[in-house]
């Protein structure tokens, strides 16, 4: 990063805005929180086993001029790749050519990750800076999902200045499908096991009822 930054959070927090937080009334706690280190700046284990669940990423740029741009990202779980404690990188798969993240990128590297768990109603956010690799084939063909209908075009590969988790608040609790589907799979699996267990029940009983009546 070319700036400096006394605490974390002021990747975020400006002056601007903690003239807004002191004005609001919320400057005293997030005062505190920084001298305490806040935020974090390197991945934790914690937060790698989150970026390697998710499916779906927003990747927010801007223009030279400071034009924002929110591109979103989507693959099977891994598609995600934690490098190391400052760096995640995907491949970039061909996409509708617009190029305004690449575009963003070349002008202003400063960039932003968020990503969403409805089921877990947890939300993280990363700031760093990213850059797009284009003459590293080994890498795409190392970063690209096994079995994947995709075709990576380059690697975006985004360094972590610091990173903050949200709390569950508002986040509606939405399910993938595919988690769905396995949990409808194992109900019904469930219910026919019952089911037959009942049926065994039932049998056992009509035979000593029967037993019964013909031991008369």
């Amino acid at each position: 990063m070319t700036d400096t930054l006394i605490f974390p959070s002021d990747v975020a927090f400006s002056p601007t805005v903690k003239s807004m937080q002191q004005r609001l009334g919320s400057r005293d706690g997030y005062a505190r929180l920084e001298q305490a280190h806040g935020w974090e700046t390197r991945i934790t284990p914690d937060l790698a086993a989150f970026i390697a669940r998710q499916t779906s990423v927003f990747l927010a740029t801007a223009s030279d001029d400071g034009q924002p741009y929110i591109q979103h990202r989507g693959g099977p779980a891994g598609f995600l790749r934690v490098l190391d404690d400052r760096t995640i990188a995907f491949a970039d798969f061909a996409g509708n050519r617009q190029y305004i993240t690449l575009g963003n990128l070349a002008d202003n590297p400063k960039a932003h990750l968020f990503l969403i768990d409805y089921a877990q109603r947890r939300r993280v956010k990363i700031w760093g800076e990213a850059r797009a690799v284009e003459d590293d084939d080994a890498l795409v063909a190392s970063l690209m999902p096994a079995g994947y209908k995709a075709r990576g075009e380059r690697a975006i590969v985004f360094t972590v200045t610091a990173w903050d988790a949200n709390c569950p608040q508002h986040i509606p609790r939405r399910f993938e499908a595919a988690d769905v589907a396995a949990a409808l799979d194992e109900r019904d699996r469930r219910i026919a096991e019952l089911e037959d267990e009942v049926r065994q029940l039932r049998a056992a009983a009509s035979s000593r009822v029967e037993s019964r009546v013909s031991g008369r």
